[in-house]
């Protein structure tokens, strides 16, 4: 039996749509009710997590970066020395006023020395197909027809789906699928993950002037559902002739989140290399993980996903500060595996009629909100002005310390700290259903 605060969680997710059918002034015709009972998310704005803030605070930089600060008392000290000389106590303030300076000239060398490497990002390309792979809803709808793999139910929820999708007729699908037979097989995959991956990297290249057999030192790829032998991360490295001591990773089975981890990992390495370029390519291939099936929740992949994919190059050179377009600050990583919830949300898997495809739980909205709302928390320290950390602080004194009954939680204003740029990879709608109509937030 459901334990009594699942229940509650379960009616706060639940909201009805009610709606009239037919015209009440007609007397042959009554009137009829339709109800409609989605789920939707919590209210994340109830409550914040500490151990999340806490995390964020932890997260605020190395030991060193509260190196300039100390200097502070040592400067003042140094001054008053100074300001306080005189006949009798001349040489002993002189030498106090030396060392308070000397003090703080150390603690400047030691963070100018081991202070963390700016990562810029200074170029990145997106993949184009050509026109030829280009194909229309209508043009989508009539090839999963023609493929007479889909029962009648499976047909329309795709076409719901579709029209609900906000893709429009500029998207692209390899040949492979196009193809009628379809041409479903590894060497298919194989030109997909080519065309994709050589030309974002020969558009990146040509841009920054790169040379990738001399200059690139570190390389990351990411693909969720294809991880052939040699790695996609290898197939680069052999296309482009790079340096025998490129460090090179390849990511698979991290869905959507793999591309900001992948940020995340070229962050970590470029800070222990310096002088170095990173190039982060991140794909999903789709030639073999077409699902020919009728179970509903495995069909969402095929109505959402499409060819393509992108590539950055990200640098720790200072000589790159000036053309780059954007400086990395801060980077915020929560794992909500240990959960059952959130680790069966998407699922590879086979349906009852052995046929293998990506099932997307009805529980992948609130999961994805859950976890950006925890990303937002932890982001809280680093990026909050001193003033919104202050009010914050206070509201939690007043009800941990003083015990204040009737005090809410300070929910801070982010509008404060940057102007919204909330992009989440999981999609457009786990940032409405999060932010609301929010007209500061900007959908990418």
């Amino acid at each position: 039996m459901e334990s009594a605060p699942a229940a509650v969680m379960e009616r706060e997710r639940l909201t009805a749509e009610m709606a009239f059918r037919g015209d009440a002034n007609k007397l042959d015709r009554a009137p009829s009710i339709v109800i409609k009972i989605r789920r939707r998310l919590p209210d994340f704005a109830r409550s914040i997590k500490l151990k999340y803030v806490k995390l964020g605070i932890r997260h605020g930089g190395s030991p060193t970066s509260a190196l300039p600060m100390l200097c502070v008392p040592a400067l003042a000290a140094a001054a008053y020395s100074f300001l306080r000389l005189d006949v009798i106590y001349y040489s002993i303030d002189l030498l106090t006023c030396v060392s308070w300076l000397g003090t703080a000239l150390i603690l400047l060398t030691i963070y100018y020395l081991k202070r963390p490497r700016p990562v810029y990002l200074v170029e990145f390309a997106c993949y184009k197909p050509g026109n030829e792979l280009k194909i229309s809803k209508q043009s989508f709808l009539d090839m999963t027809k023609s493929t007479g793999s889909f029962d009648e139910n499976a047909l329309n929820f795709q076409t719901k789906i579709t029209e609900k999708s906000a893709l429009g007729d500029e998207t692209y699908l390899p040949p492979g699928i196009q193809a009628r037979p379809p041409r479903l097989n590894m060497e298919e995959a194989r030109k997909e993950a080519e065309a994709v991956m050589f030309g974002c990297l020969d558009a990146l290249f040509a841009s920054t002037g790169i040379d990738p057999r001399r200059d690139v030192r570190i390389l990351i790829v990411n693909c969720s559902l294809f991880n052939p032998t040699p790695s996609l991360a290898s197939m680069i490295i052999n296309h482009y002739k790079m340096r025998e001591d490129v460090k090179s990773f390849n990511l698979g089975g991290m869905g959507c989140s793999a591309g900001l981890i992948a940020i995340d990992l070229a962050k970590d390495m470029l800070q222990a290399n310096p002088n170095a370029y990173a190039v982060v390519l991140s794909t999903e291939n789709i030639t073999l993980n077409w699902y020919f099936g009728n179970d509903r929740s495995m069909l969402l992949s095929n109505c959402i996903f499409r060819m393509g994919g992108a590539a950055a190059l990200l640098s720790n050179r200072r000589a790159d500060a000036g053309r780059a377009k954007y400086r990395l600050l801060h980077t915020v990583r929560t794992h909500k595996g240990a959960t059952d919830e959130c680790f069966n949300c998407v699922y590879q898997r086979e349906d009852d009629k052995g046929k293998v495809g990506v099932s997307l739980a009805r529980e992948l909205m609130v999961v994805a909100g859950d976890a950006l709302k925890t990303n937002i928390t932890t982001l809280g320290p680093l990026v909050l002005p001193l003033t919104e950390q202050l009010k914050f602080l206070k509201s939690l004194m007043m009800r941990r310390v003083f015990r204040v009954k009737g005090v809410r939680p300070y929910i801070p204003d982010f509008r404060r700290a940057f102007e919204h740029f909330c992009v989440h990879a999981g999609g457009r709608a786990v940032l409405e259903e999060k932010l609301g109509d929010n007209p500061s937030v900007q959908f990418t």
